[in-house]
Parts: C-alpha cells; structure tokens; sequence
C-alpha cells in the first residue's frame, strides 16, 4: 500500500512519547489512507516524489526550511527546534505570516520569507519541508521546483506526538544519526532570540520581583478561568505581590475585570501590548510565571523560564523536554478542574527553589 505505515510509524529508530495507538483505534483506517493517497497523488501530480531524499549530506550548504502546516506559534518553535542542529550550514525560513516576526534576528536563520516571490530566485541545495500537506508541496513546488527535499514529518499525519523530541530526532535521523538517543533527549528544546531593543524595551517598564500570569487562551479547555482565586492567596501570603498580566487579544475583558477587582494592588496590564519576543523578556525576568499550555508557555521554556504549567488532555511530556524549569498540573479533560490550592501550593514550591 505504497508504505501507509509512514503515517502512523516513528520515522526514526528511537522511541518518544505519542498517542499514536489512540489515533490508529479512533481514526478509521479509511480515513487514514484517503488522506495518505491524497497526499501521496498529489507528490506525483506536482512532480515532486522523485526529488525526495532521505540523508542531510555535507554538500547540501544552502538550505531552505519551509514551515506552514501548522502555524501556531507554539507548533512552529516546537517544529523548527532541531535547526540548532544544522547551524553550520546557511538557513533560510519560509514560514507564515503571522510567525514572520518570531524568527527575526534569529540565531540560526539568515532570512526569513513569507511571499514566495521574494525567494523564488533564490538557489538552495536542499528545501526541507515540514509535512507532505498539499499546502507545504504546492509552495515548495512553485518556489524550487526541481530542487531535492526532505521532509520532516513527511507523511506522518494525525498522532499526537511530542513535537520537540520529533524535530530533533528526525534531524538526527536525517543527520545519519550523529548522536545517541540519550545525546538528543538531553539536547532537545525551544530555542528564541530577543533583540536588544526588546530588552531595552522591557527595562523601562518592568518593576523589581514581580509575578507573571498569562490570561486568555485559543481553546476553552487550556484557558484558566479562576486566575483570582489564585491571586487571592498570593496576596493572602504576600499583601505586596506585584503581577504582571499578559495575553493576547482574548485576554483583554479578563484583565479588565481582574484589575477592577484589585485595583489597589500593584498589578500591570501588559495584555495586547507587547509583541510576543517583549513578553517572553518580561517573562525572563519574573521570579515565576503562571500559565497554561499554549504559544507564550513554549516561549518561556525556550528561555529556562521559572513556571507553574497546567495541562489538559495532553500530558506534559507530550509537550515539554528535559529542558524546562516547570513545575507541571495536568487534568485529562479540562484545566479548570485543577484545583485552586494545588495551584498555589505548585507556586510556592516553584518560588522556594
């Protein structure tokens, strides 16, 4: 069946955490070869599966990584992670509009496109790509059509997976595997670079020790709906606690109403004020953050950030690598049914050490 087992099997020979048996019991099998042959067919139509390679070699210098199938900003730092690994070589991002501003000035990528036109001159050796989507194989095809690639996920598609360990052991297969399981699983994580502007930025309008809490969510079950009644214990403890709040749009009406209702503490609203790269700064200079899963926790495990995580429906090893300074709450269903002193008492562990 042309190897289906590509989207479903690890494509490399370590093993890391997945749900791939929960997607295979309750995702038919037709479904899943309706979208492999798809995918598949549309390899052949865009003349591209006879580019397809398996090995990173030593002659491939100029490389283009393109980025878009999954374009939250948390998927794309978890995807892009293992380019650490391949920093000796000269990178270029094609990515989505939205992450454009994530990557500038980044430690490891040159250039950073968005438009095709703006690259579709450029000559690269190799074009990594990160999923065989007919989104990702239409736009490599119009950008280098004859140009060989590799995929990362390739036609692996539908387990869940934890998407660090998966970058950096693909990168590692694609590499020859260059080092041992143990070596990546140490090596694994999100990496983030913050401009000196931002920094001078965040110098002027952050106070001394204070506390972070992001607000809002994309999803109702990862977006925490009790953030007072942890503050009221904070405060409880500590009637001088300065908290700074953060977010993004969806957060807005949330932080309104908290800072109502603590209008005589020392709480700054930085929702929707600063880009992402200014909030991790703020962030990096918190004694600790709280927070729930989503784009702005990957950010602040990809600067060892102090924090206390709550999870839903995903495990956090499914999430986060050996290089995390988290301290972890997780509910199979929903993030408010964690308890409200659990929560606490996880920030004051975070806080003592």
């Amino acid at each position: 069946m042309l190897n289906f087992k590509q989207t479903y099997k690890l494509p490399f020979k370590f093993d890391i955490p997945n749900y791939i048996q929960s997607h295979i019991e309750q995702v038919s099998v037709i479904k899943r070869l309706l979208k492999f042959y798809r995918r598949y067919l549309y390899l052949i139509i865009k003349r591209q599966k006879n580019l397809e390679i398996f090995s990173i070699l030593p002659n491939h210098k100029k490389i283009l990584w393109i980025n878009i199938s999954a374009p939250s900003l948390g998927d794309s730092l978890m995807d892009l992670s293992s380019r650490v690994m391949i920093k000796d070589r000269k990178i270029d991002l094609f990515t989505d509009v939205k992450n454009h501003k994530l990557y500038l000035n980044d430690e490891y990528f040159n250039n950073i496109y968005t438009k095709i036109q703006n690259v579709k001159k450029r000559r690269y050796d190799l074009i990594i790509i990160d999923s065989y989507s007919s989104r990702s194989i239409r736009v490599k095809s119009l950008i280098a059509p004859l140009t060989l690639f590799v995929g990362v996920f390739g036609f692996f598609n539908g387990p869940e997976v934890n998407r660090i360990l998966f970058s950096f052991h693909k990168m590692n297969h694609l590499l020859g595997y260059p080092k041992l399981e143990n070596e990546i699983n140490n090596l694994a994580k999100n990496s983030i670079s913050i401009s000196t502007n931002d920094h001078k930025i965040v110098d002027e309008i952050v106070p001394n020790n204070f506390i972070v809490i992001v607000l809002g969510g994309e999803w109702h079950y990862k977006t925490y709906n009790n953030w007072s009644k942890v503050i009221d214990q904070i405060i409880l403890h500590d009637k001088d606690s300065r908290i700074i709040f953060i977010g993004s749009a969806n957060a807005k009406s949330t932080a309104k109403k908290l800072l109502n209702k603590y209008s005589q503490q020392n709480f700054l609203d930085f929702v929707e004020r600063l880009s992402f790269k200014q909030s991790i700064e703020v962030v990096r200079r918190a004694k600790v953050l709280l927070c729930c899963d989503g784009g702005l926790m990957h950010g602040a495990n990809a600067i060892g950030a102090k924090s206390v995580t709550l999870f839903a429906r995903l495990t956090p090893k499914m999430l986060i690598t050996n290089h995390t300074n988290s301290f972890n709450l997780f509910d199979s269903k929903d993030v408010n049914n964690i308890l409200v002193e659990d929560i606490v008492d996880k920030y004051f562990e975070a806080l003592k050490s």
